[in-house]
């Protein structure tokens, strides 16, 4: 067995600890402990107990009846407050008053809503993400217009971070980041964001804006990819009506005051003119966040924009074992990592899902060999 395989292993030998279960309502709260086990497997993770940010329900709303007055249109909505904005878009969290639940809107900046262009790349973000109906993916709940006639769409409020911060604290060397993060439990989270990007391609749709800030974690072991705002859907030619030209693409991944995140994460093609670009370009981009995993930088960071594009042409990194300093990388993993980052796509995976099935079995083949 290698150094790797053997520090690997060790991530896997946790004693079984005891967990106190909260149980009861407001004003009663028991408290049981019982031994349990540490269960690895992809797609189960042993949340922690969190209150944070999510109130309790309280029976007396749930029971409450409909008030005279109901609504079913943009009325429903209240006590707004602005999550994200800049841009085209602004990103809106509310309380629906119906349900009694917090639900994130979507909509236009005002001097952007008057743009034909602007409202059919909503209605895109909107439609295709409410059809993309995946464990990993937001749920849509509505597309409508407010009050004042403007586009909008509601979704799911997600609470969490998303995985860069996570990444930046470890590579501060924040130990409880890294306790609760393990590099099992960081490719499991890949592994669902994959899985949720594998069935966008199966659908026809293609992210092109795959990195860590778009991979949020729950507080309870939930995965979520995001932000479909720049899809590309088959069939739909790279300089069609409603597209993002490079022009406004560049501009937005510089904006003063924002981590230029997109431009370390796209493929050689995608920053290549007249190039096709289709689902092997968002496998190079998981490759990337892969790498940032594995070796706690980007593999093509430059000191500038123009010099990041020249090396995602031409460099060829080392591999992430050779860069990373906190950890000890497998040396299958690197086989991995950068077979997803090749320069041409017909030497990549061809599928994501052959990347996800690959990493299954290098965990499953790390867990369980006898040396």
């Amino acid at each position: 067995m290698t150094a790797g395989q053997l520090a690997w292993r060790r991530s896997f030998a946790k004693e079984p600890r005891d967990v106190s279960l909260a149980i009861g309502g407001a004003g009663a709260t028991i408290r049981a402990k019982r031994t349990i086990r540490v269960d690895t497997t992809d797609e189960i993770t042993l949340a922690k107990s969190k209150r944070s940010s999510h109130s309790s329900i309280l029976s007396a709303f749930t029971d409450e009846a409909l008030p005279e007055a109901f609504s079913n249109d943009f009325k429903k909505y209240g006590n707004f407050k602005t999550i994200a904005g800049g841009g085209h878009g602004v990103l809106q969290a509310c309380l629906d008053r119906n349900l009694g639940r917090t639900v994130a809107i979507k909509s236009l900046n005002p001097e952007h809503e008057e743009f034909e262009r602007d409202r059919r790349r909503l209605l895109r973000e909107a439609r295709i993400t409410a059809q993309l109906q995946h464990p990993n993916t937001v749920p849509v709940y509505e597309l409508g217009k407010d009050g004042e006639g403007r586009l909008f769409f509601a979704m799911k409020k997600v609470e969490g971070e998303d995985l860069f911060k996570v990444l930046v604290r470890i590579a501060q060397g924040d130990a409880g980041t890294r306790e609760e993060y393990s590099l099992d439990r960081l490719l499991g989270v890949l592994i669902l964001a994959s899985s949720a990007l594998g069935y966008a391609h199966s659908r026809g749709v293609i992210h092109r804006d795959v990195k860590p800030e778009n991979i949020l974690l729950g507080p309870f072991g939930e995965v979520y990819l995001m932000d479909w705002g720049v899809a590309k859907l088959w069939g739909m030619a790279d300089d069609a009506e409603g597209d993002v030209p490079p022009e406004e693409l560049y501009q937005r991944l510089t904006a003063t005051g924002k981590r230029a995140g997109t431009p370390l994460y796209m493929s050689p093609e995608q920053i290549a003119s007249g190039a096709v670009v289709d689902e092997r370009s968002d496998i190079f981009s998981m490759g990337v966040v892969l790498y940032e995993v594995l070796a706690q930088r980007e593999p093509f960071r430059g000191a500038n924009i123009d010099e990041t594009f020249k090396n995602i042409k031409i460099l060829t990194p080392p591999p992430p074992s050779e860069v990373s300093q906190h950890m000890t990388i497998p040396d299958r993993l690197d086989e991995i990592c950068l077979k997803a980052i090749e320069k041409r796509p017909g030497n990549r995976y061809q599928s994501i899902l052959e990347l996800v099935d690959d990493i299954r079995s290098f965990r499953e083949q790390a867990m369980f060999s006898d040396g």
